[in-house]
């Protein structure tokens, strides 16, 4: 039962991760807060290696950010 689980949540987070890259490329915002996007992402997809739960926490609150307008400074 909780390999399904396991392999329920590797499927959602990989689905999220897909939306959260669609998302980031469709904005138009200033080339740096791409980049600090696209930083985000890819903890996202590191941590997703090593932790999974951690990493669909951590794209929750991304993809919130997203919806809400939220983006980081960029550098």
């Amino acid at each position: 039962m909780e390999r399904d689980s396991q392999l329920k949540l590797y499927g959602k987070v990989a689905d999220q991760l897909k939306e959260a890259h669609a998302k980031v490329r469709a904005l138009q915002v200033p080339e740096s807060v791409l980049m600090a996007l696209n930083r985000k992402l890819l903890v996202v997809t590191a941590a997703a290696k090593h932790d999974l739960p951690d990493a669909a926490r951590r794209l929750d609150r991304l993809m919130k950010d997203l919806d809400e307008g939220r983006f980081p400074e960029g550098d």
